[in-house]
């Protein structure tokens, strides 16, 4: 087997992050507190949003953005709604609407972006639709203007899933703001690293409340004193369960850390930057493959990972081989194609208009990971190996 040259994520930490850990390790305070609601602070002012609620993960961000929407709109009591959601996602972004009873209807992507369009979209949208799921996949946004106007036009409340792409813009606007409420993920190998957590991002404070009681328990304690979801506000009690909550709640260790990443942000995002540029030059334009294109000319990019999609399984399995002979890790582009995992049996869903370009993505397609270091060395030899 030969030596991995080219992980797929590397440890983004250095001593910064692990002194601002061994702090909160001796302060003896490790659950919730003070660093998590600084983080919250610095985070929405970072993204440009009113409010940030911190969770444990990204996937438990999209479950909170869902069960907090549904909450605020009363959808668990319209049985029947449906969301459009992009047919390329990972597999929490569709698991929360399910289980809070929303079918699913799947719109398939761009062949060149890997994203939703608005065009695409809209053609999913039906009277009962609530709501409209984007995703901006691997660092490079979606039409999200358009997709806003969408969500508008027909009443939708837009969850934006923007788990992979910390740091893209739109027009100068951070994604994961253009909906209702976003959400980003701090995982091992994303932008913003804290080994495990996530964002939960809104300008909605009915919205934000409604997170915060859901985030811990549905009780009150972390909701201000004249909080509407307190159902006896003249009682100063804040062990009220007013909502059937989760334990979604991060540590002070993962927030410290992530203050600090925080800070370290756009270098990294620089560096990411820079690898696509040599990506671009050595694999853009070549017939044997496709790779992911940007949206337009005032989209920031911030590739989570180069993809690749061949004309043949065939080709990809050729392709796949030779970058694992030169030591290069690889895997299917983010969670693939909903429609064709085995849990999709499990859910209530439709593709009115198929999905045949997000289906030879998942069959044809594969992408290796983009680092917050200068990677051209390892680019050459994924050329190499490729040519």
């Amino acid at each position: 087997m030969s030596k991995i040259i080219w992980p797929l994520a590397i440890d983004t930490w250095g001593d910064a992050e692990r002194a601002a850990a061994h702090r909160v390790i001796d302060s003896g305070h490790l659950t919730m507190g003070e660093e998590v609601t600084a983080f919250e602070r610095e985070f929405a002012a970072h993204v440009g949003s009113r409010f940030a609620v911190m969770v444990n993960s990204g996937s438990s961000a999209n479950l909170l953005a869902v069960a907090a929407v549904c909450a605020e709109r009363d959808l668990t009591l319209e049985r029947g709604c449906n969301a459009v959601v992009p047919a390329i996602a990972w597999a929490t972004t569709y698991a929360p609407l399910h289980q809070h009873g929303l079918a699913l209807r799947v719109a398939d992507v761009d062949p060149l972006t890997l994203n939703n369009t608005a065009a695409l979209m809209r053609a999913c949208v039906d009277p009962s639709t609530a709501l409209l799921v984007t995703v901006s996949i691997l660092g490079n946004p979606a039409p999200l203007r358009e997709l806003r106007e969408l969500a508008d036009e027909h009443n939708l409340v837009m969850i934006e899933d923007n788990c992979e792409s910390l740091g893209a813009k739109v027009g100068g606007k951070h994604c994961g703001t253009f909906g209702d409420v976003g959400t980003f993920s701090f995982f091992f190998s994303h932008h913003l690293s804290t080994g495990e957590g996530g964002m939960l991002v809104t300008d909605d404070r009915k919205l934000y409340e409604i997170a915060l009681c859901l985030r811990a328990h549905g009780w009150t304690r972390q909701l201000p004193g004249n909080s509407p979801l307190r159902s006896r506000p003249e009682v100063a009690d804040n062990y009220q369960f007013v909502l059937p909550g989760y334990n979604l709640r991060p540590t002070e260790l993962t927030a410290a850390v992530g203050r600090v990443q925080l800070q370290r942000l756009d270098e990294m995002n620089y560096w990411r930057g820079h690898n696509l540029l040599v990506f671009l030059d050595r694999f853009a334009g070549d017939i044997r493959w496709e790779i992911q294109y940007p949206l337009s000319p005032d989209t920031l990019r911030v590739p989570f990972g180069f993809t690749l999609v061949f004309p043949t399984k065939e080709d990809k399995a050729r392709a796949a081989q030779r970058l694992t002979d030169a030591g290069i890790e690889h895997r299917m582009i983010t969670g693939g194609c909903f429609t064709e995992h085995p849990a999709a049996v499990h859910y209530d869903w439709c593709a009115p208009g198929g999905v045949p370009r997000a289906q030879h993505a998942h069959h044809c397609g594969l992408f290796v990971g983009n680092h917050s270091v200068d990677l051209s060395e390892q680019i050459e030899t994924m050329w190499r190996a490729l040519r």
